[in-house]
């Protein structure tokens, strides 16, 4: 049997249909003791650390949207400023946390994104 390529194998499984490729998966694990869900993730890792991007970043405040109460409420709890600095900073938009972790940050544009604010990771 002739060797096929990669670029081979991969044009005859688009050309498959879903059934067709389950198929083939599991051919593979009987076969060939092979789970190609357990190659994918432990390479997904690798792909991960070359975009890896800055560790921290800054989260800016661009607009509070309709729900601006809630969002003053939030940015007190984040800064731990007074009413009318808070309500200031909702108004006029601005750095709400600086030099935040990744994750920190994501959960805080979550937050800020629920109350119906725009916020803008920097």
């Amino acid at each position: 049997m002739a060797k096929l390529s990669a670029k081979e194998i991969v044009d005859a499984v688009k050309e498959m249909t879903v059934l067709e490729v389950k198929e083939v998966v599991d051919l593979m694990k009987e076969e060939l003791g092979v789970d190609p869900q357990a190659v994918a993730v432990a390479a997904a890792p690798a792909a991960g650390e070359k975009e890896e991007g800055p560790s921290t970043v800054d989260v800016v405040l661009t607009s509070a949207g309709a729900n601006k109460i809630q969002v003053i409420k939030i940015v007190r709890d984040v800064t731990g400023l007074g009413l009318k600095e808070a309500k200031d900073l909702a108004d006029n938009g601005g750095v709400v946390k600086e030099k935040a972790t990744k994750e920190e940050a994501d959960e805080l544009k979550a937050k800020f994104e629920e109350a119906g604010a725009s916020v803008e990771l920097k």
